[in-house]
């Protein structure tokens, strides 16, 4: 077990829930983890993988569309760990396109491996990869949340660890198949998890730098305030995670053979840009200036962003109101259009 998660509280787990009586409004609502034990124990996936890994590595084959996957290999060495190479130069391990059925031949080649290599597939699009999983391996999400649209993906690999990351969307995270530990963290931690350069990262997030496995406190002190504040989630086939946006997640896939099957989500429309995209502007504009100055575009960004929705158009009529009205579609292109503008000056 990782050092954060040894003394870390459980997430909070609930029994019994049927698939489709899942509380998504509460579960969001709480804006903090939450497991749904045995949700998805009725998935075939889950049934072959209770079997043996062999049936659940043929029942997913069964189907493969053909279409390539990026799959990520490591050498032994590293356990499982995907990370940066010594030198921070690059990655410890190398990715390429494989078809899917080659490499899940891989990973029915390791099993019984002493030292097997370090594999996973990642993200890869459900209905791209995997056309009629779903029609029995599912979630029910007819949920006025998910109105913009969800994307479906899964995970397939040996022990690996995905270090700790966050992502821009809510998660609903399904073990399909062998057993996974979630170390979650609140987004205030961000100081604490030490964070990784922006560009290039092993999986397009930021991971943090601290190692789990045998933290440094010389170089990473901070990372013990971030231990206090961590909560652990182990996931039997069938379990579900609920966790949302912006949470750091530490991903251990605990056996040599692991699914997880995930949803994410938002609850903004596609039309608006991902803040992502802000954060870096704001280091380009803002971060370099005096803190005087600073202090004064935050009190701009707690009125015209942070601060209630509408507020800064209140006082002005409809039609004067411009970026301050509610965005629509039509609103998004106009900006985007003024901001690439502006960017290209």
């Amino acid at each position: 077990m990782n050092a954060a998660a040894a003394g870390a509280p459980r997430v909070r787990a609930l029994d019994g829930v049927a698939p489709s009586a899942i509380p998504y409004a509460e579960l969001l609502a709480g804006q903090a983890p939450v497991i749904l034990r045995g949700v998805a124990r009725t998935w075939p996936l889950v049934a072959a993988a209770r079997a043996a890994d062999t049936a659940a590595i043929a029942y997913l084959r069964a189907f493969d569309s053909g279409q390539p996957v990026v799959g990520f290999t490591g050498p032994p060495a590293i356990q499982g760990r995907f990370h940066y190479d010594a030198g921070l130069t690059g990655f410890n391990f190398a990715g390429a396109r494989i078809g899917l059925a080659d490499f899940l031949a891989r990973i029915g080649a390791s099993l019984e491996a002493p030292r097997p290599e370090s594999l996973y597939v990642g993200s890869a699009d459900l209905d791209r990869h995997l056309p009629g999983f779903r029609a029995a391996n599912d979630l029910p999400l007819d949920d006025p949340m998910f109105v913009h649209g969800v994307l479906a993906s899964i995970w397939i690999g040996n022990r690996t660890t995905a270090h700790a990351h966050h992502d821009m969307s809510h998660n609903l995270a399904v073990c399909a198949a062998g057993r996974r530990r979630f170390t979650l963290f609140p987004p205030d931690q961000v100081a604490n998890l030490y964070p990784g350069p922006l560009e290039p990262t092993p999986g397009g997030q930021v991971i943090s730098m601290v190692d789990f496995a045998d933290p440094d406190f010389d170089r990473h002190p901070r990372f013990r305030e971030a231990m206090a504040a961590a909560q652990v989630a182990e996931l039997e086939p069938g379990d579900l995670l609920f966790y949302p946006a912006l949470w750091w997640h530490h991903v251990e896939a605990l056996e040599r053979f692991n699914v997880l099957v995930n949803y994410w989500w938002n609850e903004a429309p596609a039309f608006l840009d991902t803040p992502q995209t802000t954060l870096l502007h704001a280091m380009l504009s803002l971060r370099d200036r005096s803190d005087a100055e600073k202090a004064g575009w935050k009190a701009m960004f707690d009125y015209y962003v942070f601060g209630p929705a509408g507020r800064a158009a209140a006082h002005l009529p409809a039609h004067a109101q411009g970026p301050l009205a509610p965005i629509d579609a039509t609103l998004a292109r106009r900006l985007r259009a003024q901001l690439i503008n502006k960017l290209n000056r």
